[in-house]
Order: structure tokens, then C-alpha cells, then sequence
């Protein structure tokens, strides 16, 4: 994971993408990311904050597409990315990206695939394939218009612009703006409340909005209601009812 710093404390990992000068996405590069999230699949993680300075993620290192040009694979430009999103999409605990400078192309896939996305107020994120005769290629004709709605999606995919973060506040990229300096210590406040909290509810929650989401609502409450007995069974969910009938706070144990 040379081009990952990975870090834990008190639950929390932090994935810091290490490629200067713009953390521009190659297949070295991805393939650290991937190994990251496999390392913070542990149970001792409970939460997860990515990140990456002075920018996020600039994209794709462009200087690698010529090799597709010319006859190779781009299986590594795009797929091996799109599977990197949904692999941190999936983990079973609360996730976090914490962008600062620019998320753009791939850079905002790989931010859509974490829970919650924290901006930095100087960010800009954007999907600009289409400047390049290209369309994403992660999942961001697919990801982008369930955050924002289908015809703010297609503008922005049709026009490649870059968003600003306090309209990426409002369009709902972003969970939140604040200033550049106090980025990484306010995500991880939140991380941390997180790592602190009952895990396997958290994952149940993520399971029940995946698998019901857009669904008929019959399904939706079907999936809901078995997640509740799953989690009804777990430690933490005794350890929540104790405590709050001992009016007392809980100490979930993640189990």
C-alpha cells in the first residue's frame, strides 16, 4: 500500500491517498485503495475516513488512456475502479471522504462511494469525462444521479463542469462544508463517534437502504423487518435497551 498511507486509532482507519501532485488515479494507485479497504474489512475498524491532500483525487492519470489507444486493456482505466467504489460502498461500518481541492472524474466516484462526503469549502468535484470525447466510467452516470436526481446528473455528466462546494452542499454531494484546516479533524469527530457506536445496526441500516432502496415498498419493508430481527440478536442491541433503562450511556462493543 505504498501509495495509501493507512492508519488506525480508536476504531477509526484512515486511507490517505499518497500520489503526488493530484493523487491522479492509476492502476498502482487503485490497486493500493483496494488493498486499504480489504485491510479495513477487520473488525477492529468501525468506521472509515478517506482522504487525500492538497486534492482528494484529480481523476484519472490521463497519460495512461494512449495505451488503450494503441490496442491494450482499459479494463484497469475503469472496471478495476468501479469494483475499488463498490468495495468501499460495501463495507459493513460507517465511511466517510473527506475532500479537499479536487474530486473530479474518478476522484468523485471513488468520494460517492463512502456514506457521507465532508468538503472542504476551497473543493470543487465534478465528472468532466465528456471534455475528453469519454463518459465516467465508476459509476458516475449511475451514483451521481442518486445523489442529485436524474436531470441535474445528466447537466453536469453533458457539460463536465466542476461544482463548487457550497453548491455541492445543496445539490446533496456533499453532507457538509466546512473550512479547509478544520476538514480532517471534523471528519474524524464524526468517525469517531461512529467507531464508538453499535456497528452491526450500522451495517444492517446500509443493508436495508441497498437492498430496498427503489424497490416496491412491500420488498423495502421485507428487508427492513428481517435487518431487525438480525440486529435484535446482536450484543449491542441488549446493551442499548439496558442502558437506556438504567438511564445510562451504552457501551457498544461493535458485536
Amino acid at each position: 500500500m505504498g501509495l495509501v498511507e493507512y492508519a488506525v486509532a480508536d476504531g477509526v482507519a484512515v486511507l490517505t491517498l499518497n500520489r503526488p501532485p493530484v493523487n491522479a488515479l492509476n492502476p498502482e494507485l487503485i490497486a493500493d485503495i483496494d488493498a486499504s479497504i480489504a485491510e479495513a474489512e477487520t473488525p477492529e475498524v468501525r468506521a472509515v475516513v478517506i482522504t487525500g491532500a492538497p486534492h482528494f483525487a484529480a481523476g484519472a492519470d490521463i497519460t495512461g488512456f494512449q495505451a488503450s489507444f494503441d490496442g491494450e486493456s482499459n479494463d484497469e482505466l475503469a472496471g478495476n475502479l468501479s469494483t475499488v467504489v463498490s468495495r468501499l460502498a460495501g463495507l459493513d461500518k460507517p465511511t466517510i471522504a473527506a475532500v479537499n481541492g479536487f474530486a473530479l472524474g474518478g476522484g468523485l466516484e471513488l468520494a460517492m462511494g463512502a456514506d457521507f462526503r465532508y468538503l472542504a469549502e476551497g473543493a470543487r468535484v465534478g465528472q468532466p469525462e465528456i471534455l475528453l470525447g469519454i463518459i465516467p466510467g465508476a459509476g458516475g452516470t449511475q451514483r451521481l444521479p442518486r445523489l442529485v436526481g436524474y436531470q441535474r446528473a445528466l447537466e453536469m455528466c453533458f457539460t463536465g463542469r466542476q461544482v463548487g462546494a457550497s453548491e455541492a452542499l445543496e445539490l446533496g454531494i456533499a453532507d457538509k462544508v466546512v473550512p479547509d484546516d478544520e476538514l480532517l479533524d471534523t471528519a474524524m469527530a464524526d468517525a469517531a463517534r461512529y467507531a464508538g457506536g453499535p456497528t452491526a445496526a450500522y451495517a444492517a441500516i446500509k443493508r436495508a437502504f441497498r437492498a430496498g432502496y427503489g424497490t416496491p415498498i412491500d420488498v423495502g419493508l421485507e428487508v427492513e423487518a428481517a435487518e431487525f430481527a438480525r440486529v435484535f440478536a446482536t450484543a449491542d442491541a441488549r446493551i442499548g435497551v439496558a442502558a437506556f433503562l438504567a438511564k445510562e450511556k451504552p457501551g457498544f462493543t461493535g458485536t
